[in-house]
């Protein structure tokens, strides 16, 4: 029988992102100039280095290249940023061997097809609600929130509720 996803928090070490539809609605707004604007969340972000802070491995694999979303990360505490992958399989096959980790304790957030390849071959595929057929058909879990609106969140608290982890970000001790 085929695990729960429940069952499947407990062993993650590492959480990896896509970000144009996962950390973002997928909305990109175009400046005259023609520069690419993107809206994150403030949830998602807290999150992300509520995870760090306890010792999970946040990765970001991206295939867009956006100065702005390295800048975001960066100030979140996040190192491990791949923007402009254009293979994130191998993205991935290298970050995962560079750290030790065990693909099996990886939980991948993606959206789209770009993400297809890489999440066959993580413990937790999830997804958030909005993304496309063909990632949710795969997804371990699917998000109740859209991307760019919660979803990163939503994962990292259950997982760091599951390891007895997120407590410490409400009881006061982190404020």
């Amino acid at each position: 029988m085929e695990k729960n996803y429940k069952e499947l928090l407990n062993h993650i070490d590492t959480f990896i992102f896509d970000v144009d539809g996962v950390l973002t609605d997928s909305s990109v707004h175009v400046t005259q100039t023609g520069e690419m604007l993107r809206i994150m969340n403030i949830r998602d972000g807290f999150a992300m280095k509520a995870a760090l802070e306890s010792g999970y491995n946040v990765c970001i694999i991206s295939g867009g290249n956006n100065e702005g979303v390295r800048i975001r990360l960066r100030n979140l505490g996040i190192h491990d940023i791949h923007l402009a992958s254009p293979n994130k399989v191998e993205t991935f096959k290298e970050y995962i061997e560079l750290y030790q980790i065990k693909p099996e304790n990886v939980l991948y957030m993606g959206d789209d097809i770009p993400d297809y390849h890489v999440m066959k071959l993580v413990g937790l595929p999830t997804c958030p609600q909005d993304a496309s057929p063909e990632i949710k058909a795969i997804s371990r879990y699917i998000s109740h929130k859209n991307g760019g609106r919660g979803a990163v969140r939503e994962v990292i608290e259950q997982v760091m509720k599951a390891q007895g982890k997120w407590h410490l970000y409400y009881d006061g001790k982190h404020d």
